[in-house]
C-alpha cells in the first residue's frame, strides 16, 4: 500500500505477479520507507543504512516474489519478519558494509 501511495505500485505488482521482476533502486527504498525506516532496519542488522538500502533493493522483489507463487498475496504475510531475517543473517554472516 505505502509503495502504491509513493507511485510505485507498478513495481509491487510485478514482483508479485507471475512475469519478470522489475528492479527497486536504494533511492527508492528510501523514498517509500523513510530514511529512519531504512536506518532502524540497518542497525537492527548490523549494517550501514547504504548497505541496507543495497540489500533490500536487490532482496525485496525475490523475497516477495517468493511469497507470492500463485500471483497473489497471501491471507497472513510474513513478509517483513523474513526481511528482516534475511537482513539479520547477512549482517551477522560479514557481508555488512558498515
Amino acid at each position: 500500500q505505502c509503495f502504491q501511495e509513493k507511485g510505485l505500485g507498478g513495481l509491487v505488482s510485478s514482483w508479485v505477479g507471475t512475469g519478470q521482476n522489475i528492479p527497486i533502486s536504494p533511492d527508492q527504498i528510501q523514498h517509500v520507507l523513510g530514511s529512519d525506516q531504512v536506518k532502524q532496519l540497518a542497525a537492527k542488522a548490523g549494517m550501514s543504512p547504504e548497505a541496507a538500502g543495497n540489500v533490500l533493493s536487490q532482496l525485496l522483489p525475490t523475497l516477495v516474489d517468493k511469497l507470492t507463487p500463485n500471483g497473489e498475496m497471501p491471507q497472513h504475510s510474513t513478509l517483513l519478519e523474513t526481511g528482516m531475517s534475511i537482513l539479520q543473517s547477512m549482517g551477522k554472516s560479514g557481508t555488512n558494509a558498515a
